[in-house]
């Protein structure tokens, strides 16, 4: 017998009545089914509890029905609790089974395994029943056997006959691969199964087309906010370039380049078309909405959502990722000396620590821990309101006036150096008129850095380059910060900087209907029910990080299509697991321990040793 059987049909457990009072659970009748070449039967507990619960749906709890094409929604009451239901969708063409256990006083979701240990597996059965159905013999004794409980089992002996023939029926269908009327069944080993996500109840993604029996609860009834729903699919052609903001402008060869191009597994997220359309329609108004925050969790497609926008936009783009040492003139741009005259004593690069030093500058420590006694030091201006923006504009405007003079042709006396003014992405894409990403400024050590840049994220903003050139910031500019202000390293954004954001997008890992499909793209995988449990693996790693504050590594998509990948190559999921969403989940053990007991092995076992 193969595991995924034994796990749905566990002939130790207890009958229901009346046949717990049977001396045997094995029957002798008249014929068994027609699928065996005996006279005896066993008994099993699972099929005639779901027989049960069907027989008595239409006067009682629970229900069955259609969602798709030979695909089948179960809602089971549950003997555990009043208010305990094991939800079920069974695909009957792939045999592919998602089922959770749902409290709906609670609304609390469970995994649901189908084990000896654990459930009996007749909710699974139950949704099973409809594909049942389709052999004459099961769906003649199902409605005899119906007759023969609403009327309480007048003849136990025929009752058991009847009970007898729907359990070798439906075992030998489902056990047997080679039988004409199979029913396809995947359960592995574990008997762990791939769970129904609050996000597909919210969404309605298993509302039934048609109902069989009973009465429907759970899954017509949205159960979480609207906040979740991930939102009708955008056509890439009604999207891409669609969302001009100004429809005569032309682009270089060059420029063009630099468009992104999307694409064709990416699904567009619902932020990066409002991001847009809000763009879009506010060019032309005297405060047009231009800067934008994606914030989230590693791995939830941030950055592609800013390449999307682009795209929408018709807009080049342009990125800019920052680090802990990130300082100002690393955004505005730098001066490097001319490499054919170098010299050794010259320094590398004109930066602001090399023309501090120069200048005898204050550092900006010192700057965000009292500006108003070196606002008064760079400027001899008392200013008890001076604040960190101030000095900055302090500095800037000595070191302007220095690199100046030796950008514009100033030969050092003691090496014959001389310097060159090179321009930073970021001031190209304000210049011209692009989208420019702002990678993770979170982690700047320094929180000035950024709000030294507050003129530029203004409409119409300006700033003075190192040699002097003014920039007024182009209309069409459009500034895209991503952050993840949860994971180690990471600070929170100055709030200036965020008071300069039009609109703050949360971004969340996507719906895992949409990961499926995602995954399955990038990777090539045709596998979607191994697919969707991998899915269920990342999303259940996600939830349990955030709930024990593991703020050491991420989980996403980029782990996930690792994970599918590396399965591909090794032949086993649990392995490449370890190496791939587990490790990048935390680099403690401890956790990481947790993590495999708690979420990876409900879902995929690990390997047994040859």
């Amino acid at each position: 017998m193969s595991t995924s059987v034994a796990n749905l049909f566990n002939f130790a457990r207890t009958l229901p009545t009346p046949f717990d009072a049977l001396a045997s659970k094995k029957v002798k009748v008249k014929a068994a089914s027609k699928y065996s070449s005996g006279t005896e039967a066993t008994l099993c507990a699972s099929v005639l509890k779901a027989v049960n619960a069907y027989c008595r749906m239409n006067g009682g709890e629970g229900a069955l029905g259609l969602v798709g094409e030979r695909k089948y929604a179960a809602e089971y009451k549950s003997s555990a609790g009043p208010d305990t239901y094991h939800l079920v969708i069974y695909d009957a063409a792939s045999g592919n089974i998602v089922a959770s256990v749902y409290d709906r006083n609670t609304e609390v979701i469970e995994q649901y395994t189908a084990h000896s240990s654990q459930r009996d597996g007749a909710a699974l059965i139950l949704a099973m029943l409809p594909e049942l159905m389709t052999d004459a013999e099961f769906k003649d004794n199902l409605e005899s056997y119906n007759f023969q409980l609403k009327s309480g089992f007048p003849d136990l002996e025929r009752a058991a006959n009847t009970a007898a023939i729907l359990c070798d029926n439906a075992y030998r269908r489902i056990k047997d691969d080679t039988c004409p009327s199979h029913v396809s069944v995947n359960i592995d080993r574990s008997g762990n199964l791939m769970r129904i996500s609050r996000t597909q109840l919210d969404a309605g993604a298993f509302t039934p087309t048609s109902v069989i029996a009973g009465e429907f609860t759970i899954f017509t009834q949205p159960t979480g906010s609207a906040a979740h729903v991930s939102g009708p699919v955008v056509a890439r052609e009604d999207f891409v370039g669609q969302y001009k903001l100004d429809e005569d402008r032309t682009f270089s060869k060059a420029e063009s380049a630099l468009i992104p191009k999307l694409p064709e597994w990416y699904i567009i997220p619902p932020e990066v078309v409002s991001i847009c359309r809000h763009a879009k329609a506010t060019s032309g108004k005297a405060a047009p909405m231009r800067n934008f925050l994606l914030r989230g969790p590693a791995g939830t497609g941030k950055t592609m959502g800013a390449k999307a926008i682009a795209a929408g936009l018709g807009l080049p783009y342009m990125k800019y990722t920052c680090s802990a040492g990130t300082e100002i003139f690393d955004l505005v741009g730098m001066v490097f000396p001319q490499t054919d005259k170098a010299a050794d004593a010259a320094p590398d690069v004109l930066s602001y620590e090399n023309v501090a030093k120069l200048l005898a500058l204050p550092d900006l420590d010192d700057m965000d821990y009292d500006p108003a006694g070196v606002y008064q030091a760079l400027t001899g201006v008392e200013n008890p309101a001076a604040c960190t923006r101030d000095c900055l504009a302090a500095v800037l405007e000595k070191v302007t006036a220095k690199v100046c003079e030796l950008t514009a042709g100033y030969v050092s006396k003691d090496n014959g150096q001389t310097y060159t003014y090179v321009e930073t992405d970021f001031i190209k894409a304000l210049k011209y008129g692009y989208v420019v990403e702002i990678q993770e400024p979170s982690t700047i050590t320094q929180p000035g850095v950024l709000v030294g840049l507050n003129s530029l994220l203004e409409q119409g903003g300006s700033i003075t380059l190192p040699t002097g050139e003014v920039i007024c910031r182009h209309p069409d500019a459009v500034v895209i910060v991503t952050t993840n202000v949860s994971y180690e390293g990471c600070r929170g954004m100055n709030q200036s900087v965020t008071d300069r954001m039009s609109l703050i997008e949360d971004i969340e890992l996507p719906p895992p209907e949409v990961m499926v499909q995602r995954a399955m793209s990038v990777t090539g995988c045709e596998d979607e029910y191994l697919v969707a449990r991998m899915v269920q693996v990342v999303c259940d790693l996600s939830d349990y990080c955030r709930k024990n504050s593991i703020t050491d590594g991420s989980c996403g998509m980029r782990g996930l299509i690792d994970w599918i990948n590396s399965s591909e190559v090794s032949g086993d999921p649990y392995h490449s697991a370890l190496c791939t969403v587990i490790s990048r989940a935390t680099s403690d053990e401890d956790d990481r321990e947790a993590l495999i007991s708690a979420v990876l092995e409900p879902i995929f076992a690990p390997s047994r040793s040859k």
